[in-house]
């Protein structure tokens, strides 16, 4: 399917909230935000997190499936493109949240979606 170029003049096409010029100089005062230096969280400890997020597609479609847990709990996140939100379950155990998370796969896999990725988080 081949669609025509189009020409796009920015200074007409943009809302006009983003025609305003942005200076970021004096548009935020951030001085002394950000001062704390890394060894003053040295005493937080990271729990034992881990995490897995699946690109999936069918059609013009893609759906992300993710899961984050941990030794208190889990959540798994669907974002489906039919759905107009994102939706979270949470878990109190972490191993059932896995299994839920393998089962929805392998649902999505009989319903016709394939799997694009299955790893870690993308970033980027």
């Amino acid at each position: 399917m081949n669609f025509p170029p189009q020409e796009c003049n920015l200074e007409n096409d943009l809302p006009s909230i983003m025609k305003d010029n942005f200076d970021p100089e004096t548009e935020f005062d951030l001085d002394g935000v950000f001062d704390d230096e890394p060894e003053d969280f040295e005493d937080f400890d990271e729990p034992d997190v881990t995490m897995r997020t699946a690109v999936l597609q069918k059609n013009n479609m893609v759906a992300l499936l993710c899961i984050k847990s941990a030794s208190a709990g889990a959540a798994i996140c669907r974002v489906d493109p039919r759905e107009a939100q994102p939706a979270v379950q949470l878990y109190d155990d972490p191993e059932a949240a896995l299994q839920w998370f393998k089962k929805s796969l392998r649902t999505s896999l009989k319903n016709g979606w394939n799997i694009v990725y299955d790893g870690l988080p993308l970033q980027g």
